[in-house]
């Protein structure tokens, strides 16, 4: 991994610079909290594992304090970035202090839900410090679009890291849990407090670390067949699997009849279940 040029990074007066002569002030509306601590990026990029032949792709990168980091550390660099002023400003933010890397640099301007293919090599690892108000949505996005992502490490509102990292019968557990779990060996990689952000959310973060699984899932279910189990076992998730899944199988019966068949008891809830059980299931519905 090269060495980090400390000039090449943004600080906080380089931010509020920047956000100054663009005119930008953070929105609420897309979750944007600029990171303004180098160190911190630093620290993303390593925990990341970022290798020098690795093909990076980051959602959300806003001014492009961990653009640079990244940049400086993989092979190359897509940015996904849905704003306007922002993702016009990121080249001319890159070629200004990387200008040995600017070539390695490609940004699709694009809301990251909407992308369905990106330039240059396939990716091989997603970083990225995602908007709290769609975290999830995205990330379950690219990783389905996006297979050869083998690695993934997202700063994610801390209420939001727990979820996803979260195990079979803790409380958080729930619909994101078990679709992350369906792609990647999922685990919470570190804190990140409030300070390191400008303006400062008025929650804590966290770091979530995917590692996507060598083999799929071994079912004859398809994702969307498992995951509309997973939607409708947790849409009423106080409810026993019996009566959750009635309105899926077609009548209270033949839910049991498919739970029975999958293993898992007509008495258990959502939350009680592994991925590989909710793919039994699906399967036994088939």
């Amino acid at each position: 991994m090269s060495t980090t040029d400390p000039d090449a990074l943004l600080g906080p007066a380089d931010i509020r610079e920047l956000a100054a002569a663009l005119g930008v002030r953070p929105t609420k509306q897309r979750g944007q909290n600029f990171v303004i601590d180098a160190n911190t990026v630093r620290r993303i990029v390593r925990t990341a594992e970022v290798e020098p032949d690795d093909v990076v792709v980051e959602v959300g990168p806003g001014l492009g304090s961990l653009t640079l980091a990244l940049l400086e550390a993989a092979d190359r660099v897509v940015a996904v970035e849905i704003d306007d002023v922002l993702a016009a400003a990121l080249p001319t933010t890159i070629a200004a202090r990387l200008p040995e890397k600017a070539s390695r640099f490609s940004l699709v301007h694009s809301d990251a839900m909407h992308v369905r293919e990106l330039p240059g090599p396939a990716p091989t690892a997603l970083v990225a410090n995602l908007p709290y108000n769609v975290a999830v949505p995205v990330l379950l996005h690219m990783l389905e679009r996006f297979p050869t992502i083998e690695r993934t490490l997202v700063m994610v509102q801390a209420e939001v890291a727990d979820r996803l990292a979260a195990r079979p019968g803790n409380k958080v557990y729930g619909v994101p849990s078990v679709k992350a779990n369906w792609y990647a060996e999922v685990k919470r990689a570190g804190a990140i407090g409030r300070n390191v952000f400008w303006p400062a959310p008025n929650v804590d973060s966290g770091l979530v670390s995917l590692v996507r699984r060598k083999e799929p899932l071994a079912t004859t279910a398809s994702r969307q067949e498992v995951f509309a189990v997973v939607d409708a076992a947790f849409a009423q998730r106080r409810k026993t699997l019996r009566a959750a899944l009635a309105g899926w199988a077609g009548s209270p019966a033949a839910a049991e009849a498919a739970l029975v068949e999958a293993g898992v008891s007509p008495q258990a809830r959502g939350e009680a279940l592994t991925v590989e059980e909710f793919a039994r299931i699906a399967e036994a519905k088939q």
